[in-house]
């Protein structure tokens, strides 16, 4: 297990090593795993993370379906709602749809719908890993998409150098730390042999130099 005190160093030292810019970077870690083969699928990562202090960016959710799902999605004021009839319509409009796909970091959608959305937005959502998450009808999806909010999707497919997004240059570096040990202890917990399966981390801002973490 990573000391919350080595994490804190590196962080800072990401931070204070990083051009000045006039625009908000984000932070990310490039994970690097050893002794572990990536062609077996069970072996992948592929982890929806809750950052305990959020990404310092708003992260953007949608929702797709028609009645009570996409009214309780527009009281916590979802960033999007797509009915079944604009799924279509997207699946004709592939410039738009891919736009979509890489504006918004999570989808959810009505089990009913599911079917249209692998037909018409599959294509675009699929290879970016933004498949929505199914919500089965009468499910609350209020405290899902608040969850989403403040939570990063990270995975390896069959790579074993990755990156996961821990924050921007916005926050403080005792909040990007939290948000690291938080992401190490959960790439750790589904790792078969935890932390020797870890060659070695970095933590770096967009802009900025890579600053080894292990």
């Amino acid at each position: 297990m990573v000391e919350r005190e080595q994490i804190l160093k590196a962080v800072q030292t990401a931070l204070e090593t990083a051009p000045e810019r006039k625009f908000t970077e984000s932070v990310d870690l490039t994970i690097n795993l050893k002794n572990i083969d990536m062609s077996q699928p069970k072996n992948r990562i592929d982890e929806t993370i809750l950052l305990p202090r959020g990404m310092g960016t708003p992260i953007k959710v949608a929702v797709l379906g028609k009645g009570e799902i996409t009214t309780q999605a527009k009281e916590v004021n979802v960033d999007l709602v797509i009915s079944p009839e604009e799924i279509e319509r997207l699946g004709g409009e592939p410039r738009e749809a891919r736009k979509i796909a890489n504006d918004y970091r999570f989808f959810l959608a009505e089990t009913s719908v599911m079917g249209l959305v692998g037909r018409w937005l599959g294509p675009r959502l699929g290879p970016r890993g933004r498949m929505p998450m199914p919500i089965p009808t009468g499910t609350d999806v209020r405290p899902i998409i608040e969850r989403l909010r403040s939570s990063v999707k990270i995975r390896s497919k069959d790579k074993k150098v990755f990156h996961a997004p821990v924050g921007s240059t916005a926050m403080s570096a005792e909040e990007l730390t939290d948000n690291v040990d938080a992401v190490m202890k959960k790439i750790e917990s589904v790792l078969e042999q935890g932390q020797q399966n870890i060659r070695s981390v970095y933590v770096k801002t967009t802009m900025g130099p890579a600053v080894r973490l292990i």
